[in-house]
Formats: C-alpha cells, sequence, structure tokens
C-alpha cells in the first residue's frame, strides 16, 4: 500500500475519532456499576457478591499490574514493523477479546458461591481485560500523533474524540442504568461489549489509509527508552496533572449511584417525576442516569465554545483554565440535596452539570497535548516513541486511579447512608483538591506551544 502523504481528510478524523464513543460506553460503565454491582450500598435491595475492601484490595493490585503491561505493550507496538504498519495488528486482534471480557464482568458465580470464588473470579476476568484492552486501545491512541501531523487535525480530531466520547459517556451512564433496571445486568453487559467492538472496528477503518508504515521501529531497550521518556521535562509537568483529574471525575462518577439512593431517593425505593402531565416513577438506576446525562449535556454543549477557545488562547491555557474551574466546583457536590426549597433532584443536576463543564475543558485536549509532547521528544532524541509515552501515561494513571477504590471505600467509611452520608458528600471536595494540586502543578513548567517544531521550540528556550 503506497504511503499516503496528504493531511488526513475531515471525514476519516470523525471516523477516526468514532473509536472513543465505544471506548467511553465501555470504560464509563465499568467506572458507574462495578463497585455498585459487587458492593452494592448498605441500604440498597442487592446482595454482596465481594465486599467492599476486598473488592478495592483486587482493583488496587490488578490495577498495579495493568499499569505494568501498559509500557510494554506500548514498547512493543514502537518496535514492531508489519506490511499494516506498527498498531493496526495490535487492535484487529485484541479487541474482541477487550469486549468479551467486559461482558464476563456482570456474570459472577454469585452469592450462591462463596466469597473466596467470587473474589477469585472478577480478578482473573479484570486481569484479563485489562490485558487485552491495553493491546487493544494504547496502539490506537498512539495513532493519532502518526495519522495527523498539524495541531489544527489534532486539535479537530480530539474535538471530534471528546463529542462521540460524550454521545458514549451519554449512553454509559444515562442508558445501561435504564436499561439494567428494565432487562438486568447482563442485558446491558451485551450491549456495551457489541457497541464497544463495533466502534473500535469502525474507528480503525478510518485511521487505517493514513496510519504510516515508513517510521523506523524504535530500537533501543524498554529501561533506556523509559528513562528518556521520563526525563522529557514537559511530559513530567503534564502527567500528574492528567492522572490527578482523571481520578478525581472516576470518584465522581463512581459515586452517582451511591448519590441517587442515599441522598435523592434516601429511604424510599422510587421517586415520583411528572414531565408534560405525565408521571414516572425512578428506580435508583434511573436517577443516577439523570445524573449522568446532566454532566453529559453539559459537556455537549459547552465543547464548541471551548473548541473556539483553544483555537485562540491555546491548549494549554484552556486545559489549565478548566482545572482550576473544576478545583472550584468540584466541591459543591458536597451540597447536593442540602439547599432548602429546592427539590433534591434538581438541585443535583444543577451541581453535576457544572462539574461537566470542568469535565469538557479538561478532558477535550488531553490527546493533542501528548501528541505535543511527542513530537518534542522526537525533536530531542530522533526517536517516534508515540505508544510508549501514551503506556507510561496510563502506567501512571491505572496506578493511582486504581486507589479510587480504596479512597471511596475509606470515605465511606464516614458514612454512605441516607440517613448518615457524610462519607459520601465529602468525595466532592476530595475530587476537587485533586484537580487544584494538577492545575498548580500545571502552570508552574508547561512550556511547550501549541505548534511543536525545532523553531517554535527554541523560541521557548527549551532546546
Amino acid at each position: 500500500m503506497v504511503q499516503p502523504e496528504a493531511e488526513i481528510p475531515r471525514r476519516n478524523r470523525i471516523i477516526y475519532a468514532s473509536a472513543s464513543l465505544g471506548g467511553n460506553v465501555l470504560s464509563r460503565t465499568t467506572t458507574l456499576w462495578l463497585l455498585f454491582f459487587y458492593a452494592p450500598p448498605a441500604d440498597a435491595d442487592m446482595p454482596t457478591i465481594v465486599p467492599r475492601f476486598t473488592l478495592a484490595i483486587i482493583l488496587l493490585l490488578v490495577g498495579i499490574q495493568d499499569a505494568i503491561n501498559d509500557p510494554i505493550i506500548g514498547h512493543w507496538s514502537d518496535r514492531t514493523r508489519t506490511r499494516w504498519g506498527r498498531r493496526i495488528p495490535f487492535v484487529v486482534l485484541s479487541t474482541p477479546f477487550y469486549a468479551l471480557f467486559f461482558f464476563l464482568f456482570f456474570t459472577p458465580p454469585g452469592v450462591d458461591h462463596s466469597i473466596f470464588v467470587n473474589a477469585l473470579y472478577i480478578t482473573a476476568i479484570v486481569l484479563i481485560q485489562r490485558i487485552v484492552g491495553t493491546m487493544s486501545s494504547g496502539p490506537i491512541e498512539a495513532l493519532l500523533p502518526e495519522i495527523a501531523q498539524s495541531s489544527a487535525a489534532r486539535v479537530s480530531i480530539v474535538a471530534w474524540q471528546v463529542f462521540l466520547g460524550a454521545l458514549g459517556a451519554a449512553f454509559a451512564l444515562v442508558a445501561t442504568g435504564v436499561i439494567k433496571d428494565a432487562f438486568g445486568w447482563q442485558v446491558m453487559a451485551g450491549i456495551v461489549a457489541i457497541i464497544a467492538l463495533v466502534s473500535r472496528y469502525i474507528g480503525l477503518w478510518g485511521a487505517w489509509p493514513y496510519a504510516r508504515r515508513n517510521i523506523e521501529p524504535v530500537r533501543i531497550g524498554l529501561i533506556t527508552s523509559l528513562r528518556q521518556v521520563f526525563r522529557n521535562d514537559q511530559f513530567l509537568y503534564f502527567l500528574p496533572t492528567f492522572v490527578l483529574f482523571n481520578t478525581a471525575v472516576t470518584m465522581l462518577l463512581a459515586t452517582l449511584p451511591f448519590f441517587a439512593e442515599s441522598v435523592i431517593l434516601g429511604d424510599d425505593e422510587s421517586l415520583s417525576l411528572s414531565v408534560f402531565g405525565l408521571s414516572f416513577d425512578l428506580e435508583g438506576g434511573a436517577v443516577s442516569s439523570i445524573l449522568a446525562g446532566a454532566a453529559i449535556l453539559a459537556v455537549i454543549v459547552f465543547l464548541p465554545a471551548i473548541y473556539r477557545l483553544t483555537v485562540s488562547r491555546g491548549k494549554a491555557w484552556v486545559y489549565s483554565a478548566a482545572m482550576l474551574f473544576a478545583a472550584l466546583t468540584f466541591p459543591l457536590l458536597f451540597l447536593m440535596g442540602l439547599i432548602p426549597g429546592v427539590d433534591p433532584l434538581i438541585q443535583s443536576i444543577f451541581f453535576v452539570a457544572l462539574a461537566g463543564i470542568a469535565i469538557t475543558g479538561v478532558f477535550a485536549f488531553p490527546n493533542a497535548i501528548m501528541a505535543d509532547i511527542i513530537d518534542y521528544d522526537a525533536l530531542r532524541t530522533g526517536m517516534r516513541r508515540e505508544a510508549l509515552y501514551y503506556g507510561a501515561q496510563n502506567t501512571i494513571e491505572k496506578g493511582v486511579g486504581s486507589l479510587a477504590v480504596a479512597i471511596l471505600a475509606g470515605l465511606f467509611l464516614l458514612g454512605e447512608t441516607a440517613a448518615d452520608p457524610l462519607g459520601l458528600r465529602l468525595v466532592g471536595p476530595v475530587a476537587g483538591a485533586a484537580a487544584f494540586i494538577g492545575f498548580i502543578i500545571f502552570i508552574r513548567g508547561y512550556r511547550l506551544p501549541d505548534t511543536v517544531t525545532a523553531e517554535t521550540v527554541r523560541e521557548k528556550g527549551l532546546i
């Protein structure tokens, strides 16, 4: 196949970006429901399959192992040479297993078996799913700097990724609760797995003609390459900011079902809602979906404005401003349901929507910033190591992010029920503090220009 020289056209950018739809459906569904499914709130009418702290330990240990896999698989991808290029074979072969093992999350042996058997099951399934997930997600993510050469193309792709990813997240955070309530956990999981599989292959189809085959594979070893990656000062100023914020968002999303059950429903099994003269009785899943929908709607509504702001002010400015906004708005979730005279659902929707605006700004352009960091590394070292950089980022992100369940479990010791929700309410302030620390780190040292060339980097005094 002839190596394409032209810039990737808009049609292919959108098709490639569509992979984020299925990826977000799967990842956000996992974030929203895995903890709730295996270790529900004390006052929910569901059995505990694996005790919460046992599950937290399992996810922490699997997260550590998963974090180790990311740079290994990324380096493997950087060193691969095939007629399809460096990335495509990984995505083609691993994606079916990535979807299948997600479905198996929701088919445990159940309460008729011992806690040990269920714990062993979820450990094995999550471990395998994380490995094949890395083999599918890492290489397709690493295609971005290869297929998009200009800053404009990269910002265009990530904007579409955010928009389509928001639609995926909307399905995960809104529709899955409704599907679960109506048809059960396994039907919900099967639908999500199919969406993730089809979306990932469609995205790969859009990138395939523009995946570069003429890039020389990396020849140095993994340890030496990792040392060089972690000597990239701009990477070190960016990495902890994204990791901290992603952990904060993971915590917030994981608590939405708990807020729905303990703060909004309280001691009631359902909530009566009237819309245009029609009355609905909403259970916990539907209430959680409404809250998540408020966040996703905020993302979709504010994305065009944030995109235009990025074009005029640059990726780094928007990224740092959004982190600061997150630090100010996340703590407001403490107040959900506490404002007198306002329906608890209405005020909760408002606070979650504010958080959604912050999520838009911070999640919009990290992939484009990472592409700039990779270009900067190529200027310094002469090597293209896209997959290793994304793998190293994922290593730290997953290592820290795996602590989210443990942090939540610790906070919930302070209260998670309708009668005593203090620990649940404290999740917002803790997430806000994480976002503020990320903001401080970023503004202290990140200096890459929007377009990374030898000249622009030299003007910034970086080389």
